[in-house]
């Protein structure tokens, strides 16, 4: 079963996975001419509006608003041009909600940072604010959000050990909490069935996992599954009559498939979708009428492939009516009469929409980001180059608007993770740093997900080495083509994109002119023994992926792979930037590799926000550290630079 670790948090609220097939058509159209250079604060300042929902009974519209530049819960009745706030949050923006009830919003929430989540209840009308799981140092994780028991909810704490989570059900009328199983010390994930009935539990044992079965709440669970952890067999959801499973499997594949698996016999028993070049991903459904409605799976782009025509025909309405570039259903009623949903594209954010089926009516909500107009944005493209050693590495480039494109500046962005994937679809920093004249690269090195077994597995302990040599090979590739000037590459990247950063002006400085460290590892021994709790059971799995420190031969391939101990390589210019409550990516990681440069006398600048974690996500945080980037940038590669010669540089 693979893990996957998350991007900086705040990006999140940018990010959609979309694209045009009439582009190049588009472009055509474009003059060289430059756009105007949008405020920086247009990119990275709150959403005006985000995240909608519909309430059950389809009366309200919750959605986040910021209040004192924080994104807070505000409700709206449909039909009513007032709003009301209904919580209060200014130390940090609130990032998820969901309606419990008709008369309830249920919102998660961490401090500082520390990704230590706890529940917390609202009533409709901004009274009776409840925090349901006052318990510090524990974090909540929800199971199932029970839709059709609108009284209560699942979620799973780890409230008796800091590395397990046992599954919980929270009664919102009275806030009592039951522990609903036991954790034997071996489970990572819970799932219910169609009636909210516990009856999926998956172990591991550090590299193999169980699927653990059982028919009812009042028997004991029992294996139907095991595998390794290089394989995947992830349970989805039940059959509509909760007797069997519809998984996630490339087992006797390479590639992710929607399979139907029949748990009495051990057995798949028909395949949904599969698709030889990429993964499956997520399989929807209508809890209403009980029929399966489409699977996602991610190429170049985001795409659906359906199951029902039903639903089928509300996408292609859509689509036709509005001449959306993708689309995206986010929230129904209960009776699935109205529908939320957002377009967007790779160069304007979410815009929202309610669909009503009654009428066949499309009506606008919202338009998260009105003051960046799409015309002013870039182009983001697909690519693909060959890695040294054969591999297709898939991914974007996005060209600045308006010039030629030849002898750019450019900024690698190796993605985070690293067993995630970049996307298309709009993302603020790109079209920020296209903005500034920088073309702005993006590559699916190996390991990324969504392409199935081998080419994730050909990562393993390769951090520092083939991973990072895909990483190179683009920019050899983008200098071939004439699009980037050699004299003026850096590299940028959050979480594992910055120990790709450290790496890159580690091992290979000749490429770089600068480099933008943002909450990255430096130190893969340090790094081993600071993980968050929660991620224990996992441990034996990352030996096998990145190494392991007490094995002599990993040690030295680790040694050899962590940047601060050769530190002594680094020639360019660094910024770096660390969130000091981090729970992933410890504060040390980013102290230590300052020390080691500062003690040899090579530039390098160093941020630390105390109220952070994994990811600026307070407003004036994040301007802060765009502010800093772009000054670095300009001075390092940019309008300021002055022109460098390689062999003096890496000399």
């Amino acid at each position: 079963m693979k893990i996957k670790f998350d991007y900086p948090l705040f990006i999140i609220v940018f990010l959609l996975i979309f694209y045009s097939c009439d582009q190049s058509k588009k472009e055509s159209a474009d003059a060289l001419v430059p756009p105007p250079e949008i405020p920086l604060e247009d990119f990275f300042k709150n959403p005006e509006t985000f995240q909608y929902r519909i309430s059950p009974d389809g009366q309200y519209y919750s959605f986040l608003k910021p209040y004192k530049s924080r994104m807070n819960v505000h409700i709206q009745k449909i039909g009513d041009e007032n709003e009301l706030r209904i919580t209060e949050d200014t130390l940090r923006d609130i990032r998820m909600h969901f309606w419990a009830n008709n008369d309830q919003i249920l919102y998660l929430q961490d401090k500082g940072g520390n990704e230590n989540y706890h529940l917390f209840m609202t009533k409709i009308d901004g009274s009776e604010i409840k925090e349901l799981t006052p318990f510090d140092g524990v974090r909540v994780e929800l199971i199932d959000d029970l839709p059709d028991i609108p009284n209560e909810v699942i979620v799973g704490m780890n409230k008796n050990n800091p590395q397990l989570f046992d599954p919980y059900r929270i009664n919102l009328s009275t806030g009592e909490i039951s522990q609903i199983a036991e954790n034997p010390g071996n489970i990572t994930n819970w799932m219910t069935d169609h009636n909210g009935k516990l009856r999926i539990a998956i172990t591991t044992d550090g590299t193999d996992m169980s699927v653990l079965y059982r028919p009812s709440e009042n028997e004991e669970f029992h294996e139907i599954k095991k595998a390794t952890f290089k394989d995947t067999f992830q349970p989805l959801l039940f059959t509509f009559d909760n007797e069997n499973l519809y998984v996630l499997s490339n087992l006797g594949r390479d590639k992710d498939a929607v399979v139907e698996y029949n748990i009495k016999d051990g057995k798949e028993t028909a395949v949904l979708f599969e698709n030889d070049n990429y993964d499956a991903g997520g399989l929807d459904y209508s809890r209403k009428r009980k029929v399966l409605t489409y699977v996602d799976y991610n190429s170049w782009k985001d795409e659906h492939y359906y199951l029902d025509d039903e639903y089928e025909q509300m996408e292609n309405k859509i689509y036709g009516e509005l001449d959306a570039e993708e689309i995206s259903v986010l929230s129904s009623t209960k009776d699935e009469d109205k529908f939320i949903f957002v377009t967007s594209s790779d160069r304007s954010g979410v815009n929202y929409y309610v669909y009503d089926k009654n009428t066949d009516n499309i009506e606008e909500l919202a338009i998260t980001t009105p003051w960046l107009n799409p015309e002013n944005l870039a182009y983001m493209k697909p690519i693909s180059y060959k890695s040294r050693d054969g591999l297709t590495i898939e991914g974007y480039l996005t060209l600045p608007k308006g010039v030629e494109p030849t002898n750019l500046p450019v900024v690698v962005n190796p993605h985070g993770g690293p067993w995630a994937r970049d996307s298309w679809g709009f993302n603020p920093e790109v079209q920020f740093l296209a903005n500034r004249g920088y073309a702005v690269l993006q590559m699916n090195f190996r390991g990324s997900t969504g392409y199935g077994k081998k080419f994730w597995m050909a990562s393993f302990k390769e951090w520092g080495k083939k991973m990072q040599d895909d990483v190179s090979d683009g920019v050899k590739w983008l200098e071939s083509e004439g699009i980037a000037d050699p004299d003026r590459v850096a590299i940028y990247g959050g979480s594992y994109g910055g120990y790709a950063t450290l790496a890159g002006l580690t091992f290979s400085p000749e490429l770089y002119a600068a480099g933008i460290d943002y909450v990255g590892v430096s130190n893969l021994f340090t790094f081993m023994n600071t993980i968050p709790p929660y991620w224990e059971p996992y441990r034996k799995m990352m030996y096998e992926m990145v190494g392991n420190p007490a094995d002599t031969k990993d040690s030295l391939l680790l040694a050899e792979a962590t940047p601060v101990f050769h530190a002594d390589q680094i020639v360019a210019p660094l910024f770096i930037a660390q969130g000091a409550n981090d729970p992933r990516v410890n504060k040390a990681e980013s102290d230590q590799m300052v020390e080691a440069l500062k003690a040899r006398g090579i530039d390098v600048e160093y941020m630390v926000k105390d109220n952070e974690g994994h990811g600026f996500s307070n407003q004036e945080n994040r301007f802060d550290f765009y502010r800093s980037m772009e000054k670095f940038l300009d001075k390092h590669i940019g309008k300021d630079s002055k022109e460098i010669d390689i062999e003096t540089k890496v000399q």
